[in-house]
Order: structure tokens, then C-alpha cells, then sequence
């Protein structure tokens, strides 16, 4: 079937359409009703059928493929290599679940997970999912307080977490973190499991409250714990979404019509058959970790590598090496990571055998063309971008080669995906914009499935903050976009994002776009600042390719006159900074509302994940001294 037949049947004839995709997973009891949108905007999917996570991803593999690998956990800070079979994935599955009900965790339960990528991480998940209980996985290092923050939330009646982490070689102890977001805690739980690595050998216990999972993994290392049946729409997990700021916003995940999306994504969008390799680069705590390091290659039948590491570590071979020695078939990054590759010599790219590579998907924020095509020129290999929240929890908007590959257009993720109908609308009228217009990005009711089912505990909260912004019943993304005459999408930033330069709304990626077509800028982030005479302007903070010896008056002067050149003088920036580096989240995400607050004097917001904690100080002392071009001033 082609792409545009197959997607016009899944948004014009949605329940023939998702009925029959539902027969890629197995359920225990059939669906009695694909679609119930009776009171929109929320939905339903596969009403009264019953199914679980865990069964999906492990246990009807067993039979067909006992001893493919199914996990592979790489740590290239432990130097240790993990190579886990279904088989082997089952029993430690198993073991785990024991030890969570030993602990008194049932279906319903909420658990937080707060640790690293690492295989007990992918366990703990596949645990809850066995048992019927609702995780909740918190990005390993998030600062106490924001830990806090999400354990009142969910209250919780089990916290899991590793002694430690490591980032660049550096041990990140955890437990100190989870005790104090625990004494802040209104809702902390009464134990918490600690999986130990040896990284913190002198890591402090509570005794009676904290139990060592070691000693329970041995009790139970020949358990078998049946599956807890759920019907489709029962919440399988909660997932807050990044940069939230005061009460934490929990997106509420759904089972069946998660498992489905995923399982019809591995193999039309992602290319991935039973038996076949993804490396995907995300952390677990992210969304499209939950989605393709975790559920939606096990579903699948596949082999996920589960990384841990720099992707400059130990060298910036490292993910290449990994394609070469598992055979991948489709890899999944970010441009971030790309962006910092980019920095390295480009013959990493040359030195390993990528035969078996076919396509490398990248998400998480738009994809800017000389990143494009660094990737696509050196490995010679197909480079796809595609667009998610992760209140979507798979691709809105790709192209499909594993079911009819549209041309690349550089700089657009493609059309949308199945269940997507989507609009690019006026903001302020809600009229549908013209090709090669901007406007907001909305979706039509009702969502496909695998889409968030609402906010945990807050009906009232998701219809406002996703479909209370126009007259009509639509799903913001609350992201620009332009839809060109071919029907792709291009997606230029958030809405909150936006630049208004004397009355002209600039997207914040236009502008470093222009700038990135400078040979020597390696990385470029674009905020908006207040300015009194225009309302906003332009600042520009860049880094450059290791080797480029210009003075930095010179380059940032050459990013001034490109973008003037490439989007007129309106866009002139207000100020360019040359600095050794920008701040970002250890899973890649740059941080231009911190960047946005040191420029305007104001609290750059939590800190506890930046990946290099000097980069923002860095950049403080820059913005004291002075642009390299332009005549901003310090606050």
C-alpha cells in the first residue's frame, strides 16, 4: 500500500483502519470497539480488549526467538558490555517483579525510576508493565527539588534508583539526590531499591526504608510472575514533560493504543523487521527512550542497544563502531549529537564497515541543513528527520521507507504520519494558512493512538493546555510551521520561541540556519532579548570547528552579514557571542531559555541537567565582557 492511501484510510475510516493494525499485538481479550470519541477531546482506543506491555515485548517472543538478543547495554564510562537474550531478559524481568511485589507494589501502583541507561533501567520498566503498575521514569540527575516535585506528583509507592551514574568519566552519585528529594517530599514512599554499580561504594542507607536489590534478585532468581491483563485504555505509565515549571505536568500513557502505534511504527516508519538492530542514542527518561530503546524494539521482535556514554567517548567512532559490531539497521539520534560528531573529524565516519546501516532518523529539534548534509555526504547513508512531543509518543510527522519512501526535502521531518491529521492555522483567526505560509501547527481530533490520554490527575489541565487555545476543538503543538506546495512540513520553532523584531515575527531557527551556513560554526543557538527601540532582537551564541583559528570579531562579524544576506537587514543580530560552548542536557537538548535569562538578567531556571556545568558560566563571564559583534549590553 502506498503512503497516501494507507494514510487518508487511517483519518478518513480510522476504526477499519486501526482495527486491523491492532492485530499486531496480542491481546488476552479482544477489542470490543476500536474508537469511542464520544466526549472529545479525549478518546478511546481498542475499548475492552485486554493486553499488556510486557507480554507484547518479552514473553511472545520466547517461542520464536529465545536466543536473540534483545538488549544490548553498552556503558563505555564502565567499560562493561551487557548482550541480554529474550530468554535472559524474561527471567531478569521476572526476578525483578518478584521483588516489586515482595515490596508490596501492585497493579495501579505508581513507582519512580530514577537512574541511568542501564539494563536494570529497562527491567524496572518491564517489571511495572508486567505487574499492572504505572512508572514513572525521572531523568537520572535531575536535581532534588524537581525529583520532589514529581514524586508528590505521582505518589509513589516505590522509588527505584542506582548508587550512581557516570557522565564523561565523572561518577554522578544518585542516592544523596534521592535523599533529599525525599526529606522535601510530601508523598515520599515508604522504600526505596537501590541497584548498586560500585560506584559509590560509601553511599549512605536508611535503614528499614532502603533495600539493596542485589539481595532481593538472588531471592527470587527463579521466579515467574504471570502478567496483569489491562484493558487498553488503563494508564501504563507517566512521563513529565521537560521544562516544566511549577506543578510538573505528568503525560499520561495508555497500553494498547501505545503498543500498536509502536509495533505499526517499527516497521513502516523505522524499516525494522523481527531479528534486526537499532541503536537508538536517547536516555530512558526521555520519551523516544521509553518508545525506541525500550518498547517499541521489543514489541517489534528486535535487538535495541541501550548506550551509556559520550557519543565522543571514548572516541567519536564510538556509535559507528557499535553499527559495525551488531549489524544496525536503522539508527536514532539527534542533532545535537550529530552537531557535536560534527565537531570531529569527519573521517570517523570513513573507518567502519556501515553495510548493514540503511537509514538514520533524527528527532528532538529541527534539523538545520549543514548538519544534514555532513551526515547524509559521510556515511552516504539516508538521513530522515522526524517531528514528536512527547505528549505524541512516536513520529507525527516522518517519512515511511518501511512502507513507501518519499523524496528528502533538507530541513523538513515529511508528511504526517498514520492518525495525523494536521493543519498549519492562523494564531489568531484559526483560517488555514496558504502553502509556504507560517502558522501554528495543530492536529484534528481525535488523536491516533499512542498519544497521551490525558494529564495525570488533570482532565481540566490537558484540554486547556492542549486544546484551549483557538475557537475550535484543536490539538495544539503550539509549534510554527509551514506546509510547502508538495505537502511536506517544515517546522521552525515554538511558538513561545518566536523573535518580534519591530513587528516582524522571526523564528529563532531561521536565524541559525543562516548562521550555520558559515563553514566555520560548528554550533549556533538564537534567543530573543528585549530591546528598547525594537521590542526584541537577535542574540547569537556560536561555537566553532576545532582547527578554526579566525579572531572571533571576524567570525561573529561573517554571522552578522550572512544573516543579513540570507533573511535581510531586519534580522540583524543584536549581538554574537563566539563561545568554547553552548548548554545542554546531558540527553542533548539545548537550553536557550537559560541562555534567553543570563542575556536578560534573570534566574536561568534548573541547572542540575546541564552536561557540562562550566558552559554556562562560560557563557556569564562572555556576556560581562561583551559581544564579539554587535553593541548589546550586559544587564
Amino acid at each position: 500500500m502506498d503512503y497516501e492511501t494507507a494514510w487518508r484510510r487511517s483519518v478518513d475510516e480510522p476504526e477499519a483502519f486501526w482495527g486491523e493494525q491492532a492485530r499486531l499485538i496480542h491481546w488476552d481479550t479482544p477489542p470490543q470497539r476500536i474508537l469511542d470519541d464520544s466526549e472529545p477531546p479525549f478518546r478511546r482506543w481498542f475499548v475492552g480488549g485486554t493486553t499488556n506491555l510486557c507480554h507484547n515485548a518479552i514473553d511472545r517472543h520466547l517461542d520464536a526467538r529465545p536466543d536473540q538478543l534483545a538488549i544490548v547495554a553498552v556503558s563505555t564510562e564502565t567499560g562493561i558490555t551487557r548482550e541480554i537474550t529474550y530468554r535472559e531478559l524474561h527471567r531478569e524481568v521476572n526476578t525483578f517483579a518478584a521483588s516489586l511485589q515482595e515490596l508490596g507494589v501492585g497493579k495501579g501502583d505508581r513507582v519512580v525510576i530514577y537512574m541511568p541507561n542501564i539494563a536494570e533501567a529497562v527491567f524496572a520498566m518491564l517489571a511495572c508493565a508486567r505487574l499492572g503498575a504505572i512508572h514513572s521514569v525521572v531523568f537520572g540527575g535531575f536535581a532534588a527539588h524537581n525529583l520532589a516535585l514529581r514524586i508528590d506528583d505521582a505518589e509513589p509507592a516505590l522509588l527505584i534508583c542506582a548508587d550512581a551514574g557516570m557522565r564523561g568519566g565523572k561518577v554522578i552519585p544518585y542516592k544523596p539526590l534521592v535523599d533529599a528529594a525525599l526529606r522535601e517530599a510530601k508523598a515520599a514512599p515508604p522504600r526505596v531499591l537501590i541497584v548498586r554499580r560500585g560506584l559509590d561504594p560509601d553511599m549512605d542507607t536508611v535503614p528499614g526504608r532502603d533495600v539493596d536489590y542485589a539481595t532481593l534478585r538472588a531471592k527470587h532468581a527463579d521466579a515467574h510472575v504471570p502478567v496483569i491483563w489491562l484493558e487498553s485504555n488503563e494508564p501504563s505509565y507517566l512521563l513529565y514533560t521537560s521544562g516544566t515549571t511549577g506543578r510538573p505536568k505528568g503525560v499520561q500513557r495508555d497500553v494498547g493504543g501505545y503498543a500498536v502505534a509502536l509495533a505499526l511504527s517499527m516497521t513502516t516508519i523505522f524499516d525494522l523487521q523481527p531479528g534486526q538492530t537499532i541503536l537508538c542514542t536517547s536516555d530512558v527518561g526521555w520519551a523516544v527512550g521509553h518508545s525506541y530503546n525500550v518498547y517499541g524494539p521489543l514489541i517489534g521482535g528486535c535487538t535495541a542497544i541501550l548506550y551509556e556514554g559520550l557519543p565522543t567517548g571514548p572516541d567519536p567512532g564510538i556509535w559507528w563502531r557499535l553499527c559495525e559490531t551488531y549489524g544496525v539497521r536503522t539508527m536514532f539520534s539527534s542533532p545535537t549529537g550529530i552537531r557535536v560528531l560534527k565537531k570531529q573529524d569527519a573521517e570517523w565516519l570513513k573507518k567502519y564497515d556501515l553495510s548493514a546501516l540503511k537509514w538514520i532518523f533524527l528527532a528532538g529539534e529541527p534539523l538545520d541543513q549543514p548538519t544534514y548534509a555532513w551526515l547524509s555526504e559521510g556515511t552516504g547513508k539516508t538521513v530522515i528527520d522526524n517531528y514528536w512531543q512527547t505528549e505524541t509518543g512516536w513520529p507525527a510527522l516522518s517519512l515511511m521507507p518501511g512502507l513507501d519512501l518519499k523524496p528528502v526535502k533538507p530541513g523538513s521531518p515529511g508528511f504526517p504520519t498514520f492518525g495525523y491529521r494536521m493543519r498549519v492555522i492562523d494564531e489568531a483567526t484559526g483560517e488555514e494558512k496558504a502553502p509556504g505560509e507560517k502558522g501554528v501547527l495543530v492536529i484534528e481530533p481525535p488523536l491516533p493512538p499512542g498519544c497521551l490520554t490525558t494529564i495525570w490527575r488533570d482532565d481540566e489541565r490537558y484540554r486547556r493546555s492542549y486544546f484551549g487555545h483557538f475557537k475550535t476543538l484543536l490539538y495544539s503543538s503550539l509549534d510554527w510551521a509551514v506546509r510547502d506546495a508538495d505537502g511536506y512540513y517544515f517546522i521552525l520553532g515554538r511558538t513561545d520561541d518566536v523573535i518580534n523584531v519591530a513587528g516582524h515575527r522571526l523564528g529563532t531557527r531561521e536565524i541559525e540556519e543562516s548562521v550555520a551556513t558559515l563553514g566555520a560554526v560548528a554550533e549556533v543557538a538564537v534567543v530573543g532579548v528585549t530591546d528598547e527601540l525594537k521590542g526584541q532582537v537577535p542574540a547569537v551564541f556560536a561555537t566553532v570547528k576545532q582547527g578554526v583559528t579566525d579572531d572571533p570579531r571576524d567570525v561573529a562579524q561573517a554571522m552578522e552579514r550572512r544573516v543579513v544576506e540570507l533573511l535581510g537587514g531586519v534580522a540583524r543580530p543584536g549581538c554574537v557571542y563566539v563561545v568554547p560552548a553552548l548548554p545542554k542536557t546531558r540527553s542533548g537538548k539545548l537550553l536557550r531559555r537559560s541562555l534567553q535569562a543570563l542575556m536578560q538578567g534573570t534566574d536561568p531556571g534548573d541547572l542540575s541537567t546541564l552536561d557540562d556545568p562550566n558552559a554556562l558560566e562560560d557563557i556569564r563571564r562572555a556576556i560581562a565582557r561583551g559581544p564579539h559583534c554587535g553593541a548589546r549590553q550586559a544587564p
